[in-house]
């Protein structure tokens, strides 16, 4: 294969030994079609490393392996966000059954301030799990995860009443959510890290995708379920006994959860670090692992926050708030607002791995500052769509915050992990990503509802996400563009030796080409 040099003569490109079944002029139009942080990033790597890239420096990911990493994943993800997020569909109920005796704004803030404190703790899951899981290994983390959650969810199914036990009561539920926090803290961390590091670099947008798939699949699930409970027994009936089902079920969905994880391998970028540099860097920091971070990586943990503070101001908006706003301000049935809620969760769902795919081929910044945007302009409109009576007026409302969500959920798990080197990529994501969600998302049910309260305005909700979109729009300013691009401390991933050969020859040009410029 040959390719016009800078002064218009033609080189040979081929790598030595190698046949190319792509054409002559495959490398001038991969070059010239690939996107301009990929031509960056291959250059610096091409000169630190002093020659072209070479068949074991680029990992390729059978697709069996991949299917179940991702799948796996997913589906873990699945099971351990339905236990979190029954919670806040059953918050006006759990209020009732555990804060009887105040009023019910009252009780709606007690039942919101216990789901709020599992996301303090979740801090602290993150500094445990994180150095764990950078030295230990992502799977092995993962699957105390699933377990810790699993059980702190049953537990509050096995509760006793306020009226059984007293003030004991809220006590063990708070215990029992703590419990859930401290696992959350590991979790998302981990399995972002897990699925990104083992996805190909041509598609981690797409298959990263998949996780937040399974976070709103589980999402739905629950809701469903509450929903179905909600239409199905009287209001007594679920004061009594109905709410400790959807917390019951953790259990099974718990063990099913952890078989999944156990059957997974370690990432690749896990196994093998890229070069000398990035095992020195995970020796230096296995000492002191926090402050490296702080120390080294501030810029991206700030970035990191800013993108988690827009993903999860709307997120728990939207799942946490959006049901309990319904029927404690709007004076909706629990039934009615549960099924206006699923509809958003289905939509999400159809939605978020095709804005991941597009997140390959359009870049994340730009997903993420157009729905930033969308969200400062249409949040006042979405809530006020939501107000209105009839049918159709709120499920449009609903559908417009959710199909914002999605635009912030579908690149989070690719982008995240990015801005981290491999060394330090778990327990930097448990830093960034649980300090953001402990002060910004999980506090935005109670947050807001204080916020209603005190105001009687009922489109504070709206102005909160403004306020958010706001914040997202400067993170994204920051944001280094990392579609397509290999993660920092790792090979670069492909998915078939199809596209390593691809690879290869690329890098050879791109070497042949750096040279060229540097000898003129």
């Amino acid at each position: 294969m040959r390719i016009r040099g800078q002064g218009g003569g033609v080189a040979d490109v081929t790598p030595e030994g190698q046949t190319d079944p792509l054409g002559t002029e495959r490398p001038r139009e991969t070059l010239a079609t690939m996107p301009r942080q990929v031509r960056e990033e291959l250059t610096r790597r091409l000169r630190r490393s002093r020659r072209a890239l070479r068949k074991e420096d680029v990992q390729v990911v059978e697709p069996p392996l991949l299917r179940r990493a991702v799948g796996a994943s997913a589906l873990g993800n699945c099971m351990e966000w339905f236990d979190f997020g029954v919670y806040s569909y059953l918050a006006a109920t759990i209020g009732k059954v555990f804060f009887p005796g105040a009023s019910p704004g009252a009780q709606v803030i007690s039942s919101f301030a216990t789901f709020a404190a599992a996301f303090v703790v979740r801090p602290l899951g993150g500094l445990v799990f994180g150095p764990l899981g950078d030295r230990l290994g992502r799977q092995k983390v993962l699957a105390t995860t699933m377990i810790m959650m699993a059980i702190g969810t049953f537990a509050i199914g096995l509760i006793p009443s306020y009226g059984t036990i007293g003030i004991a009561a809220p006590v063990l539920l708070l215990l029992a959510r703590m419990v859930q926090g401290f696992s959350t803290g590991g979790e998302y961390g981990g399995a972002t890290t897990f699925v990104a590091e083992y996805s190909p670099d041509r598609r981690r947008g797409f298959l990263s995708s998949w996780l937040d798939f399974g976070t709103f699949v589980g999402y739905a699930l629950g809701s469903a379920l509450v929903t179905v409970l909600n239409l199905a027994l009287t209001d007594a009936q679920m004061l009594t006994w109905g709410w400790r089902l959807p917390f019951l079920i953790a259990g099974p969905l718990g063990a099913i959860g952890l078989y999944m994880r156990l059957k997974l391998e370690e990432s690749p970028a896990f196994q093998q670090q890229l070069d000398e540099h990035e095992k020195s860097l995970a020796q230096k920091s296995a000492g002191s692992e926090f402050r490296t971070i702080v120390r080294e990586h501030w810029a991206a943990l700030l970035v990191c926050m800013g993108i988690v503070l827009l993903y999860n101001v709307t997120n728990y908006m939207v799942t946490g708030y959006l049901p309990t706003y319904q029927t404690e301000t709007l004076h909706r049935s629990s039934g009615s607002a549960d099924l206006l809620v699923l509809i958003g969760m289905v939509w999400i769902v159809l939605l978020i791995t095709f804005i991941g795919r597009l997140s390959d081929h359009v870049g994340r910044r730009p997903v993420y500052a157009v729905a930033a945007a969308a969200m400062i302009v249409l949040a006042v409109p979405a809530f006020l769509l939501i107000k209105m009576h009839g049918t159709w007026p709120p499920v449009l409302g609903v559908l417009i915050l959710s199909t914002l969500l999605a635009g912030f959920a579908a690149p989070s798990a690719a982008t995240l992990p990015a801005l981290f080197p491999t060394a330090v990529r778990y327990a930097a994501m448990g830093i960034g990503f649980n300090f953001a969600v402990a002060a910004f998302g999980g506090t935005t049910p109670l947050v807001t509802a204080a916020l209603v309260g005190a105001t009687g305005n009922d489109l504070m909700p709206a102005y909160y996400l403004i306020a958010a979109g706001v914040i997202g729009l400067v993170t994204v300013k920051f944001l280094p563009e990392s579609a397509q691009v290999p993660l920092h401390g790792s090979q670069p991933m492909v998915g078939s030796e199809q596209e390593q050969r691809e690879l290869l020859t690329t890098s050879e040009a791109l070497y042949r080409d750096a040279r060229s410029r540097k000898a003129a």
